[in-house]
């Protein structure tokens, strides 16, 4: 597992698996095709807002085995292109250029954030069917002295993020979770509570798998819900999200 996580050596075994050539272009970057009129294109992509953090890279690997179209935001596109080989259209840009972020869009019908702050700058929600945001909203509220101040700035990029997806008329799923932590995923239950997550903590593989679990469970409106592990086992995500659809109102 912990192969397979790390993006340097996950690129080269999954060109493997799907049969992906292994020899990139002498600069590393695909030559750009022919883009069909936006009207006509597909949209069939899930774009990750930060292909570089730890959660995203984790989200990725988990939609490329689920054979998903996958589009990426990140720093490097090179390094990326040498973890993830075709698999992932890697995007490198300003997120705050218009014409960039037009482009990153193009053929999305989820976005998944892993971390706050890409919200922001979205100008047009025009053709996503889903937003998914893993918030650590709950966990900075409930910092105090020191740490407070620490977190003062991601608490308004999370706020922002949260208020910001609820008014933009698109299906939304704002995961709380606790304290993110690099505990191994799969090997505990979780809770659901309100209230739970400025308590508790939660494994960064299990916080990756929930967003991915989330993709196919696209609320009416939208989902709010807080997440932890716990001792509830869950073997029925998409029964999982149904219960807690029928909690939320989709306000905080």
């Amino acid at each position: 597992m912990d192969q397979i996580l790390d993006y340097i050596e996950g690129g080269p075994k999954l060109r493997k698996w799907y049969g992906a050539p292994d020899i990139l272009s002498k600069d590393g970057i695909e030559s750009a095709e022919n883009e069909a009129p936006e009207e006509d294109e597909v949209k069939d992509a899930v774009l990750v807002t930060d292909g570089d953090n730890e959660i995203g890279q984790m989200i990725i690997l988990s939609l490329i085995v689920k054979r998903i179209r996958v589009k990426a935001l990140v720093k490097d596109k090179r390094v990326a292109m040498e973890a993830f080989g075709t698999y992932v259209e890697s995007m490198a840009g300003d997120t705050k250029d218009k014409a960039f972020l037009k482009k990153a869009l193009r053929g999305v019908r989820a976005v998944i954030c892993p971390n706050e702050g890409f919200l922001y700058n979205l100008e047009s929600w025009k053709g996503i069917q889903h937003v998914i945001l893993l918030s650590q909203l709950s966990v900075y509220r409930g910092s105090t002295g020191i740490q407070a101040v620490m977190n003062s700035n991601a608490r308004k990029l999370a706020e922002q993020d949260e208020n910001l997806v609820k008014a933009s008329g698109v299906p939304y799923s704002i995961i709380r979770t606790g304290v993110l932590k690099d505990t191994p995923g799969g090997q505990q239950g979780f809770c659901f509570k309100e209230g739970s997550a400025a308590k508790g903590s939660l494994s960064k593989e299990d916080a990756s798998f929930i967003c991915v679990e989330a993709l196919d469970n696209v609320p009416v409106k939208g989902l709010v819900f807080e997440v932890i592990n716990g001792e509830e086992k869950v073997s029925d995500w998409k029964k999982c999200f149904a219960t807690l659809m029928d909690m939320s109102s989709g306000e905080a």
